[in-house]
C-alpha cells in the first residue's frame, strides 16, 4: 500500500475530496473548525428541500462519510486524522437542521443562535464528554470517525434548547 500525504490525496479521488471537506481539512490551524464552517453553505442549499429530504440527505451523508473517512484514513495510514472533516460537516449539518426544525415549536432562529450552535458544537466536538469519548474509542474506522460528531451534535442541541428556553 502506498501511503500518501493528505494534500497529495485531495485530488486523487472523490472519496478523499469529500473526506477532506473539499480541501478545508488541509488548513493547518483548526481544520475541524474550518470543516464545520463548510456545513453552512450546504445547509443554506438544503433549505430549498422538504424537511424529509433534508433528513434523508444528512443520513445519506453520514453513511457516505463512514465510507470516505474509512478509505481516506487507510490511505493516510492514520486512525483518525484531523484533516478528515466530513464528520464535522455532517455533525454540524445535523445540529443546524435540528435547531431550525425544533419539533412542536415555532422558534425564530437568529444569527446569534447560529453562532451559539457553532460554538456549542465545537466545544462538544473538542471536549468529547462521556459517552462521546467512549464512542470514539469503541468504534474503529469510518464509523468511529463519524459517530462522535453525531454525539457532539446531540449534546450541543440539548444545551442549545436549554439555553434558548432559559432566555
Amino acid at each position: 500500500m502506498i501511503i500518501l500525504k493528505a494534500n497529495k490525496l485531495l485530488f486523487k479521488n472523490f472519496s478523499a475530496f469529500l473526506a477532506l471537506g473539499f480541501g478545508s481539512g488541509l488548513i493547518t490551524k483548526a481544520p475541524g473548525t474550518f470543516g464545520t464552517l463548510v456545513a453552512i453553505p450546504i445547509f443554506l442549499f438544503l433549505q430549498f428541500l422538504s424537511q424529509s429530504l433534508i433528513y434523508l440527505f444528512i443520513i445519506t451523508m453520514f453513511f457516505i462519510g463512514i465510507y470516505v473517512a474509512d478509505k481516506t484514513s487507510q490511505a493516510l495510514a492514520i486512525k483518525d486524522p484531523s484533516c478528515i472533516v466530513i464528520d464535522e460537516i455532517v455533525g454540524f449539518l445535523l445540529l443546524l437542521v435540528l435547531v431550525v426544525h425544533v419539533p412542536g415549536t415555532e422558534i425564530s432562529i437568529t444569527k446569534i443562535d447560529y453562532i451559539l450552535a457553532f460554538i456549542l458544537f465545537r466545544i462538544f466536538d473538542i471536549w468529547k464528554p462521556f459517552p462521546i469519548d467512549f464512542l470514539e474509542k469503541k468504534f474503529k474506522g469510518g464509523f468511529g470517525i463519524m459517530i462522535d460528531d453525531v454525539g457532539a451534535a446531540i449534546y450541543a442541541y440539548i444545551i442549545f434548547i436549554l439555553i434558548h428556553y432559559a432566555i
